[in-house]
């Protein structure tokens, strides 16, 4: 199978994603919205700043913008239950085509549709107040940890649906991300914390790109000075790569064994 025809494949996948934005435009619009109504709610309604030395709003936005691609992992938990239980994967495999391509498609247009929502609610965010403080080549590199955080949470939101399989499996994954994305100091800082708390708080992969994103922009720390806060960046990188290194190869061994 030659590499043109791979691409060809993926990208008549990735097409396929693309359009269920056209007839789903709902479902989409819900998907950009939420992440705002949380930003508001937190922003305003619950309040917070604990520990925050600054504005909690240019605290907020990148905890937001980094909880949203944690959370981004349901999306494509469901969508994946979803083509398997109406039997779409079983016909694309049968198909003679890329047996990547369908991954490759899923990956892409979710990655697509991340990219987007990081657009809209850093606009949502920029019309609160929040501003970057550094130059574009920092704001960008704060956006490529972004996505490649999103990426990880990508393959982990594959595997999960392969190995769950039906919607009601699903509900309960969906509930156990909660605490993962909540864990984190996308809200607070871990000093305001219970010390045990603070401490696994430090080291939750959310909590290392929300820290090396704000200090990209120069919005307000996280936390006081510590090895995990001052090697956030290196932590932002890691964290991601390891659970690519994981979950990649157990989402694509999963895929190969559905009709085994």
């Amino acid at each position: 199978m030659s590499a043109a025809w791979v691409v060809s494949d993926s990208w008549t996948m990735t097409r396929r994603e693309l359009a269920h934005w056209a007839r789903q435009p709902v479902q989409m619009l819900v998907g950009l919205v939420f992440p705002v109504m949380m930003l508001l709610m937190f922003g305003f309604l619950v309040g917070g700043g604990r520990g925050i030395d600054g504005s909690y709003v240019e605290f907020l936005v990148p905890g937001m913008l980094a909880l949203t691609m944690v959370f981004g992992l349901e999306a494509t938990l469901t969508a994946v239950t979803q083509d398997l239980n109406k039997g779409v994967i079983d016909r694309f495999r049968a198909m003679p085509m890329s047996s990547s391509a369908v991954l490759v498609g899923r990956s892409a247009a979710d990655m697509l549709q991340s990219a987007l929502g990081l657009l809209v609610l850093a606009a949502v965010g920029l019309l609160l107040g929040w501003r970057w403080h550094g130059g574009a080549a920092a704001a960008l590199l704060a956006f490529g940890l972004l996505l490649l955080l999103r990426l990880a949470m990508l393959w982990i939101g594959i595997w999960l649906g392969m190995v769950a399989g039906r919607p009601e499996l699903v509900q309960a994954v969906q509930i156990l991300v909660w605490p993962v994305g909540f864990l984190s100091n996308a809200f607070a800082t871990p000093e305001s914390m219970p010390g045990w708390l603070g401490a696994v708080v430090e080291w939750n992969p959310l909590s290392a790109t929300a820290t090396a994103v704000r200090d990209l922009f120069g919005n307000p720390a996280a936390a006081p000075p510590s090895w995990a806060a001052d090697h956030a960046a290196l932590l932002a990188v890691l964290w991601p790569l390891l659970l690519l290194a994981v979950f990649f190869p157990l989402a694509v061994g999963r895929y190969r064994g559905l009709s085994r």
